[in-house]
């Protein structure tokens, strides 16, 4: 393994991680409330660590998949405990272990919080909390890889490793450039998103904080209610739409600006996402217009707006929907499963595997009626490599096995089996609220401090994908035996 690179690259994170606090240091100050010292001393001790590790040249310049599963990681592990201290030096939340829950929620974009008042929160406390998800929505190792250019091919590692869906692709030959488009495609939108909310009447401060949020899909809000706080159509409106726009795959705004639409309007995934969302919106409409007085439009601005909430893992609401009909309130926890598409910001299972698997499977009952038929699973006309298909299986075996582990630990606090059921699966998937208990107007702070610790592992593994932070467990033998064969293959599917 080699520590040196690991480390390295650990400083430069913890060093991007101190200048994006910056901001929230600049508002303490000019807001003069009682969190100024420590958005002060953390940046501060963040540098004073981060600067020396950028500092080390590794003699060894070998970066394989195990150093990259583990310095993604141990780098999220850092940046979620670095990223808790200003909750707790300041006072802004008591507690470590509900400071470092929140920052986890935060960086994982899950959105999931043990705060009950948030509109009482100083200024900069509130913008570092939604910072916490527009960082970690398109990942600060892709910015690491966008801005320093010394990685070379190594950080494709980096790359597989904590961006979402069946791998990373290059969009382009060069890394770097890769990760320069990504984050500049990631920024455009959030400040289309920002001038959209300031147009519809919005503050400046909250067009900011919802656009973050919105952008790394993560749902948290300045407000105690959320979005139902403005009863505002056109808000609402404006959110669904950009909720929609950042669970797609970001490879398809790339191929919009360099092949055109009726290019990008090809991707299966892409197609499979809108008619899922789509019928969603429709059915639980229907559902839903005895509860709004037979107004179907009415049921469809909370459905529309609930359905890309959950189904891109955001996590914001604008009304109860733990009052809701039990079909509207499964079909949400169906979307919370699902996901968004691959190489987006989103979480869930990811709408490429679904897709992905439901093909394999049509293929395997072919062949049990015509045994000689020689036919492969494609995907947007391209075959699919058999050793992806069985990283898919064993992807979704991984994630079923992680809600039934984590449904048993947390069914410790006695809490109904909705309420348990759906704040694993919430955490897993990052969407953040559930039902009952953690649904939409309600937190997390009643578990016990235990239930939250493994809250936390849920969020980190849903977000990176389970294997590494799975890869922290495992022996290091087994990584070792295979270092060649790792060095040498690559799977990817071109979505371009």
């Amino acid at each position: 393994m080699n520590k040196k690179a690991i480390v390295k690259i650990i400083g430069f994170i913890l060093c991007f991680e101190a200048l994006f606090m910056l901001p929230s240091t600049i508002i303490a100050a000019t807001a003069r409330q009682y969190d100024l010292f420590a958005f002060i001393v953390v940046p501060v001790g963040m540098f004073a660590i981060g600067i020396p590790c950028t500092l080390i040249k590794p003699a060894n310049k070998n970066f394989y998949t195990k150093d990259g599963f583990m310095t993604v990681a141990l780098s999220w592990l850092l940046m979620s405990f670095f990223g808790a201290l200003p909750y707790y030096i300041s006072g802004a939340i008591p507690s470590f272990m509900n400071s470092f829950f929140e920052t986890v929620s935060g960086f994982t974009t899950t959105g999931a919080t043990i705060l009950s008042e948030i509109e009482s929160l100083p200024k900069a406390t509130l913008f570092w909390r939604n910072m916490t998800h527009w960082i970690g929505g398109m990942g600060v190792l892709v910015l690491t890889l966008a801005i320093i250019p010394s990685f070379g091919g190594r950080g494709v590692h980096l790359l597989n490793a904590e961006t979402t869906g069946i791998s990373g692709t290059k969009l382009v030959p060069s890394l770097r450039k890769t990760a320069l488009i990504l984050y500049g495609i990631y920024t455009a939108l959030t400040l289309i998103l920002v001038l959209c909310l300031l147009l519809a009447g919005m503050n400046v401060f909250d067009s900011f904080l919802h656009a973050m949020s919105t952008a790394g899909t993560g749902g948290f809000s300045s407000r105690n209610i959320s979005i139902g706080a403005y009863n505002s159509p056109v808000i609402e409106i404006i959110l669904t739409v950009f909720m929609y726009l950042f669970g797609i795959n970001f490879s398809i705004y790339f191929v919009i600006l360099t092949k055109g639409f009726a290019k990008a309007l090809r991707s299966e995934e892409l197609r499979l996402y809108t008619i899922i969302l789509g019928s969603a919106m429709l059915l639980i409409a229907l559902n839903l217009m005895k509860t709004y007085g037979g107004n179907f439009f009415t049921a469809l601005r909370y459905s529309s707006f609930q359905a890309a909430s959950v189904m891109s893992t955001t996590g914001f609401s604008s009304t109860d929907f733990n009052l809701w009909p039990t079909f509207s309130k499964t079909i949400l926890l169906l979307l919370i499963a699902l996901g968004s598409c691959a190489s987006s910001t989103a979480g869930g299972i990811k709408i490429v595997r679904i897709l992905v698997m439901f093909k394999a499977a049509r293929v395997e009952l072919k062949k049990t009626t015509h045994p000689n038929i020689v036919k492969s699973v494609t995907l947007d006309g391209r075959a699919i490599d058999n050793t992806v298909l069985h990283n898919v299986w064993v992807f979704f075996l991984l994630y079923v096995a992680t809600i039934v582990s984590g449904t048993i630990l947390i069914s410790i606090n006695g809490f109904d089996f909705a309420t348990t059921f759906s704040s694993v699966l919430a955490t897993v998937s990052n969407a953040g609220p559930g039902l009952n208990l953690v649904g939409p107007l309600g937190n997390y702070s009643a578990f016990s401090p235990f239930s939250k610790i493994v809250f936390s592992f849920c969020m980190l593994i849903g977000r990176l994908e389970i294997l590494p932070v799975l890869f922290l467990f495992i022996p290091k033998k087994v990584f070792r035996s295979n270092d060649i064969k790792r060095k040498k293959r690559t799977f990817s599917i071109d979505k371009s």
